[in-house]
């Protein structure tokens, strides 16, 4: 008899036990360090939610982390694992950016925004569908592919900046600033709009985005024709061939919505935060989006609450090294790292005693194989 876990138990309930073995593992973990569990966890919630200007921190990492893990969830539904979205968000802003420079002191921001949310995702687009056309009709593996692809994007913006894009007599490697009109409000901004007071923090509108992005993708992949073909690929290419879908044409089409998502970054670092474009401003962002969609089960839902997690801790943690004395940057990082270990590789391992527990409870069947 083989254990299978029923849908919504391997959209919600498997991620929710994972997270919390993860927090168990660390909490003993933290107890062998010499400090307290409940005041480490009291401390992290505290400063990922605890003010407006932690949680706005906290909603301005969820902001990236939804795209990339949007962008990790459509590829992966095609049967692709897309490890590119570092160079794919890299080239986004850069197309953000690009745009923005040429167009924004004549445009404004009503016709300026949309221009540069459609040059973000098509330059995302376009360095995605490269490795898609590679191993779609050439051969190459996508996981190579697009991990070089990330190594190319970071030599082309640093190229670019250094020897094209920074100001004359300008030390710093950066664009020069935008016009206001390609700068997306801030929360603080937005929210004063409608008469509320909000304090100062990254967090833009690019949020709003964030979100209808998640619902674009739950009507594309379930709701849609073409979401049907993708996801008939994804799960097995022969037979979707031998039913008339083309596999090429959908690795295209999977890798460039993929690369258009985890372009959208863009929007969010470079025209909502720095209004220039810097360096080194995707900060991994790319590769927790993994972790993001592999918790979240590839679905818009659970990644956005996976998101809002890792906003949590990359915020919380951040509070922690300050307001626990002792507790050290490396111990943050540790506790990331549990929660990626167990929301990755160790579902494999929590998930069969989980199914035969809601077997036993009359939840879940037993199937044959």
């Amino acid at each position: 008899m083989r254990q299978t876990l029923p849908r919504w138990a391997d959209v919600a309930l498997l991620p929710a036990v994972c997270l919390g073995v993860a927090l168990l593992v660390a909490g003993v973990v933290v107890a062998l360090v010499g400090q307290s569990p409940a005041q480490v966890l009291a401390a992290l919630v505290q400063g990922a939610f605890g003010s407006a200007r932690g949680l706005s921190y906290t909603l301005y990492y969820t902001t990236s982390f939804i795209f990339t893990g949007l962008a990790v969830a459509v590829a992966f539904h095609g049967g692709l694992f897309n490890i590119g979205g570092e160079g794919q968000a890299t080239l986004g802003g850069l197309g953000v950016a690009l745009v923005a420079l040429a167009w924004a002191p004549l445009l404004p921001a009503w016709a300026m925004l949309p221009l540069m949310v459609l040059a973000g995702a098509l330059f995302g687009m376009v360095w995605a569908a490269i490795p898609a056309y590679l191993q779609a009709y050439r051969g190459s593996h996508v996981v190579i592919t697009t991990i070089m692809f990330n190594f190319l994007a970071s030599t082309l913006l640093v190229y670019l900046l250094v020897n094209h894009m920074r100001p004359p007599g300008n030390m710093a490697i950066e664009s020069m600033p935008f016009a206001p009109s390609a700068q997306l409000p801030s929360a603080q901004t937005a929210l004063a709009w409608v008469g509320v007071q909000w304090p100062s923090s990254p967090l833009n509108t690019s949020f709003l985005l964030a979100l209808l992005a998640c619902l674009a993708v739950y009507l594309f992949v379930w709701h849609t024709r073409a979401g049907y073909r993708l996801r008939a690929v994804g799960a097995s290419p022969q037979a979707a061939a031998y039913a008339g879908i083309r596999p090429q044409r959908q690795v295209i089409l999977a890798m460039a919505i993929s690369g258009a998502l985890a372009g959208l970054v863009g929007m969010n670092e470079v025209a909502g935060v720095s209004g220039k474009l810097v360096l080194e401003f995707v900060s991994g962002a790319g590769f927790t989006g993994i972790a993001v969609a592999l918790m979240g089960r590839n679905h818009p839902l659970g990644i956005l609450l996976s998101s809002l997690l890792f906003g949590a801790l990359f915020q919380g943690g951040a509070e922690l090294a300050f307001d626990v004395p002792g507790f050290s940057r490396d111990m943050v990082v540790m506790l990331q790292g549990f929660v990626v270990l167990f929301s990755g590789a160790m579902t494999y391992v929590i998930a069969p005693p989980l199914a035969w527990m809601l077997r036993g409870a009359g939840l879940a069947k037993a199937h044959r194989g």
